[in-house]
């Protein structure tokens, strides 16, 4: 071991912290934390949840090599490919992701202790399914005791559901800016009214939201006071109430402009045909070079699942939440996907926000040098947004080592529609106006047109 980078998303957290090394992503357990991680792992919690695919696993490594201080323990997790966040999830990964984090809870219990924080940042994607990946949120159960991260579960997950659901599925980008989770008042005075009448919603967001503004001023120790003495069997119904409440949270999918994209083109079944196998001929053998392909512009993920085919670890990301939807409830049927389904608007992506802006990492630091993939994507950044191809080739260096991009003429129904509504104002968008632009950062490995399309594919490699 060499070089080490402190992870700085868990300064907060005394129990111990995450760093990096040589590409590898461990966790220092600190002493004051012994107890509670002697407690996870000699009772069987630990391969309780490992078993049932809960927990990531881990394997403690020599002390020695480390030089932090209070180290009790160094442990390297199993490695998540890539790092996401609640604010790029869909509607049913958010609930997925809380329905983890109370299994993980739930199980907890069983063997004497109770999760002290239940933040959305503790659950990641790996193979398709929601994993919870902080080992040190364990603590022990002292019975009479509330759950100490029942507000921060109400305010990660039982908010950003409600809100979804019952107001506008945009909401979820609130996340974005409470990175604590969503105030429970805030949550509250925006829900209907009628919510006040489910009485999951009344509980555990408008009752809740009345009791955090009646003992605000109220000193910790005064509260400790008058906090009710909670029994175990108390503790387990809160839970099952706390469950129900996310279970009944549904979404009717609705129809959005690009959520049924592939049924309202102009293609014919011979250029899709077409267009599918060249996909996967540019695709051969880069997988050696870029194991994780980032699908950008991905809709429902057709095109994704070519890549997963070639052993790709695919990050597939789109604007509409309609379409993520639907891709991540294909990928559920999947036992062991390698398709991760994103929200992520590329005109605004996710950028560095928290602590000095470095809590949570932007998407141009989670996407370095890998394999893009933009199919039908660089005409409504130019068009639709008036990004221009300059620009646009920049923002794909930054990102790609390899680039599938497909250019769409004006000819093309798809562009026609976008410029129906709007001044015609790109002159230089045309293919030989997209390839001047991109050969400053790219050279063309493969150029190819869809049959019965004006379409032109493209495998280019950054310069």
């Amino acid at each position: 071991m060499e070089t080490s980078e402190t992870n700085l998303s868990s300064f907060r957290d005394p129990s111990g912290f995450v760093f990096s090394k040589n590409g590898q992503v461990y966790r220092q357990v600190n002493t004051v934390y012994q107890a509670q991680y002697d407690h996870l792992m000699k009772s069987g919690l630990y391969e309780a949840l490992v078993k049932n695919r809960l927990l990531v696993s881990h394997e403690e490594i020599g002390i020695e090599d480390v030089t932090g201080e209070n180290a009790y323990k160094i442990i390297r997790p199993q490695q998540i490919p890539y790092v996401s966040y609640a604010y790029e999830w869909s509607f049913s990964q958010l609930k997925d992701a809380a329905l983890c984090t109370l299994d993980v809870q739930r199980q907890a219990l069983k063997y004497g202790m109770v999760l002290k924080d239940s933040s959305a940042y503790n659950i990641q994607y790996l193979g398709g399914k929601p994993i919870f990946i902080d080992t040190l949120s364990f603590d022990f159960y002292e019975e009479g005791k509330p759950w100490i991260a029942y507000k921060q579960f109400c305010q990660h997950f039982i908010a950003p559901l409600a809100l979804m659901t019952r107001c506008d599925v945009r909401l979820s980008q609130l996340s974005r800016v409470h990175i604590d989770g969503i105030p429970i008042d805030l949550a509250s005075e925006l829900l209907p009214w009628t919510t006040r009448f489910r009485y999951s919603l009344l509980t555990h967001i408008h009752l809740h939201a009345s009791s955090q503004k009646r003992y605000a001023d109220v000193s910790v120790e005064a509260k400790k006071v008058q906090a009710r003495h909670i029994s175990r069997l108390g503790f387990e119904a809160l839970m099952e109430s706390i469950g129900s409440c996310v279970r009944s949270l549904k979404w009717d999918l609705t129809e959005t402009e690009w959520g049924d994209y592939y049924n309202g083109t102009n293609y014919q079944d011979q250029a899709m045909a077409h267009k599918e196998a060249l996909v996967a001929e540019y695709l051969q053998g880069l997988k050696e070079k870029t194991p994780v392909l980032h699908d950008l512009g991905a809709n429902d993920g057709h095109f994704s699942r070519i890549a997963e085919r070639q052993g790709y670890t695919v990050i597939a990301q789109d604007i509409d939440p309609v379409a993520v939807e639907k891709n991540y409830l294909a990928t559920k049927q999947d036992k062991a996907s390698a398709i991760l389904p994103l929200l992520q608007d590329l005109t605004n992506p996710s950028g560095w926000i928290g602590w000095a802006t470095e809590e949570r990492e932007s998407f141009l630091a989670r996407c370095q040098n890998q394999t893009v993939m933009a199919l039908a994507l660089v005409h409504h950044l130019a068009i639709s947004n008036n990004v221009p191809l300059e620009k646009i080739s920049l923002f794909f260096a930054a990102l790609a080592r390899y680039l599938v991009v497909e250019f769409i003429p004006k000819e093309d129904s798809q562009v026609q529609r976008l410029l129906a509504t709007r001044v015609d104002i790109f002159p230089d968008y045309h293919e030989e106006g997209f390839e001047k632009v991109f050969a400053k950062q790219f050279r063309i490995l493969r150029k190819e047109a869809i049959r019965d399309s004006s379409r032109v594919l493209y495998l280019l490699e950054k310069s």
